[in-house]
């Protein structure tokens, strides 16, 4: 499903639809409902015009990145570039200027796409990292602790894995509670 704003002409929307897959348009009237609809339906794509009533493109493009991330594609015939840095800044992935060709929108939207599938995979893998790096901390403080009690690094070690195998619990865990017992 994708949402997109009346934007341009109805030939070039309805040709994006077959072209990806998507079986449904929603539209909004303005910013405001666009926002409403992104936060409410199971949204895969935004395409808005900047120049929408109530509530202009861009910000809408901001309130819907801060509610949940999605491809975002604007349209306008504003070239100036201080709406293309608040577009940028807003998290939009891809910007066309009016008029607007089917084939021009289709390239646009291809792209915001492809672009949000790859940040969002490296935003998990960001976010896997750091959960990776936070286990890690974890893991050699408690090793310090067992440490402190008299075992070398290896047996610490070896003593957090024996007794994360033994309560069935991760290592994160079993080091987060020998942690807490010194604290």
């Amino acid at each position: 499903m994708s949402m997109m704003n009346p934007c341009c002409d109805a030939r070039s929307l309805k040709s994006l639809p077959a072209g990806y897959g998507f079986d449904e348009i929603l539209e909004a009237e303005n910013g405001v409902q666009a926002v409403e609809i992104a936060t409410h339906q199971e949204i895969l794509l935004v395409v808005m015009d900047v120049g929408m009533p109530v509530m202009d493109g861009v910000t809408a493009a901001e309130k819907i990145g801060k509610i949940k991330p999605l491809p975002i594609v604007l349209v306008t015939a504003n070239t100036g570039s201080e709406t293309i840095e608040r577009a940028r800044l807003a998290g939009v992935m891809n910007y066309v200027v009016k008029p607007v060709r089917a084939e021009q929108l289709f390239a646009a939207v291809d792209l915001a796409i492809h672009q949000f599938v790859e940040l969002s995979s490296l935003r998990e893998e960001v976010c896997q990292l750091k959960e990776t790096l936070e286990s890690r901390k974890v893991i050699d403080r408690a090793k310090g602790v067992l440490i402190k009690r008299g075992m070398d690094e290896p047996q610490a070690f070896r003593r957090l894995q024996k007794l994360a195998m033994d309560k069935r619990k991760s290592l994160r865990d079993v080091a987060e509670a020998i942690v807490l017992t010194e604290g």
